[in-house]
């Protein structure tokens, strides 16, 4: 007998699974940062992923996102065929845009709209982080099963593909292709591969690798059972031989697991896909029968480690309204520094407007003046309650590279804050300009908000997060990444750490 399924009740499973794991990491990612943050000798990486750990708990106490980015919504759904639905005639894809658009708009829990329409053109956000990308089967039985992710999209711009000859290294082209990718992905994560099929079907088998659980190490222990197990340790270990570490700065732990999902290709191809997850891993997966899903069940918030982290020692206080350009020329590669006073925000759609009103010879927007001070790429998540914003974590930024000699040469600014590594034109033009650039901790977004004492609105309003925002901060932690010599640690880092890890030999991890 068919199983009556209701379709306003799988729409609000949908909502519920998308703030539950808005605000809850998977454990087993928990666990396996907390191994990685034990084992890890790299100052700079260790303190990253205190502050990684940190952010999970507080998010998890507060119920408040645990990045900025509050993801894509990706959903695998398998559709027993002896489901019937109730309630309505909408199809898959409408419920969970439906679900989508609830867990968004929470007023309890606001999350980041991201998804923009008409990628070609206006890329207008669409207010609700609809739609979502749906992967949908049918299969027997009676039941629902649902496999839901937040993607965040400094990861997803990290995914390749290649086809490589059915004669060629596996290993050989991840070992090569890893290291192009930057630390805009937010390691420590997991790699998720895609083998075989056709193109399409090699992305879709690395997306949905990353929704097993870490069990890396458990694989170590009992030993693999076939060539696809033994791929998953060859590649974990030599990855994490390159020596980038947590956030790039170099250290022994760049990724946690590796999947790797096959199927039967063609015998002329070996299609070959590969996606990392980042830092703010969110995904869950549940059996849908029309009642609540067990596996929304709160964790125990002991099960969060108690990380010792003090933000204060060594590092080096700096009062934004006192700094010079002169005393921005003290400061070095991965030293520390806390940040008081007031910052102003911008990223990719707020440079481009800069950009076209310099060109026209026209003023900045009033009250918007960039002499002498520091410039954050974030887009935060909407305050609730009391806040004066949401999570507002950095963005990746690399993306904003081709504005900054302008930025450095035509307003005046010293400084920029961000995640991940700058390319040789941005490193030059800081360089040439005595500026610097400074990195806030990817996947920390909750803990970054906490220093963020006061939060206006100074332009461009009709762009949402990409607003330009002024911030008031009390003690804001960052890392000096590009100081004003051009010396960058995302180069230091690695080279550093490949070198210790090839003098004393990897044993894994």
């Amino acid at each position: 007998m068919p199983r009556e399924i209701d379709q306003e009740a799988f729409i609000q499973a949908v909502a519920d699974a998308l703030q539950f794991i808005s605000y809850y990491h998977p454990l087993d990612y928990v666990q396996a940062v907390y191994a990685a943050w034990q084992r890890e000798p790299s100052p700079a990486a260790k303190d990253a992923m205190a502050q990684i750990l940190v952010n999970s708990r507080l998010c998890a106490e507060g119920h408040r996102p645990i990045c900025q980015d509050t993801g894509m919504v990706v959903a695998f759904v398998d559709v027993g065929m002896e489901v019937r639905w109730t309630g309505g005639r909408r199809d898959l894809q409408t419920m969970i845009d439906e679900g989508v658009r609830r867990a968004y708009t929470d007023p309890d829990n606001v999350l980041r709209a991201s998804m923009v329409a008409d990628p070609l053109g206006a890329r207008r956000n669409t207010g609700d982080n609809t739609p979502a990308m749906v992967h949908a089967r049918l299969v027997p039985g009676d039941t629902l099963k649902l496999r839901i992710a937040a993607k965040g999209g400094g990861s997803e711009n990290k995914a390749r593909f290649t086809v490589l000859n059915p004669s060629a290294s596996l290993v050989d082209w991840v070992l090569e292709t890893v290291p192009t990718l930057g630390a805009g992905w937010c390691p420590p994560g997991i790699l998720g591969i895609g083998v075989g099929g056709s193109a399409e079907k090699a992305m879709l088998l690395a997306k949905e690798s990353l929704m097993a659980p870490i069990d890396i190490h458990a694989l170590r222990a009992r030993g693999p059972a076939d060539r696809t197990e033994e791929l998953r340790l060859e590649l974990m270990d030599r990855v994490n031989a390159l020596g980038i570490g947590a956030q790039g700065l170099g250290g022994l732990t760049t990724v946690l697991d590796v999947k790797i999902n096959t199927f039967p290709t063609h015998a002329a191809s070996l299609p070959v896909a590969l996606i990392p997850n980042c830092a703010a891993t969110r995904h869950i997966e549940f059996e849908f029968t029309g009642e609540e899903p067990t596996a929304l069940t709160p964790p125990p918030l002991d099960a969060w480690p108690q990380i010792p982290w003090d933000p204060a020692k060594g590092a080096r206080r700096v009062d934004l309204g006192q700094v010079t350009q002169e005393a921005v020329a003290e400061w070095r590669p991965g030293e520390r520094l806390l940040l008081s006073g007031r910052i102003l925000t911008g990223r990719d759609a707020a440079h481009r407007r800069i950009a076209g009103l310099l060109e026209k010879g026209e003023p900045l927007p009033e009250g918007v003046d960039f002499r002498g001070r520091f410039l954050y790429y974030v887009g935060p998540v909407d305050p609730v309650d009391d806040e004066v914003v949401g999570p507002a974590g950095p963005t990746t930024a690399t993306r904003m590279d081709q504005y900054t000699e302008m930025m450095l040469a035509q307003t005046g600014l010293l400084g920029m804050i961000g995640k991940a590594e700058r390319g040789p034109d941005a490193i030059e033009s800081i360089k040439r300009h005595k500026a610097v650039y400074l990195i806030a901790v990817g996947g920390a977004a909750y803990l970054v908000a906490r220093a963020i004492r006061k939060a206006r609105v100074l332009a461009f309003e009709d762009l949402g997060m990409e607003a330009i925002r002024e911030f008031e901060v009390r003690d804001m932690p960052v890392t000096v990444a590009v100081d004003s010599q051009g010396a960058s640690i995302h180069q230091q880092g690695p080279a550093e750490w490949r070198a210790r890890i090839a003098d004393i030999g990897f044993q894994g991890t």
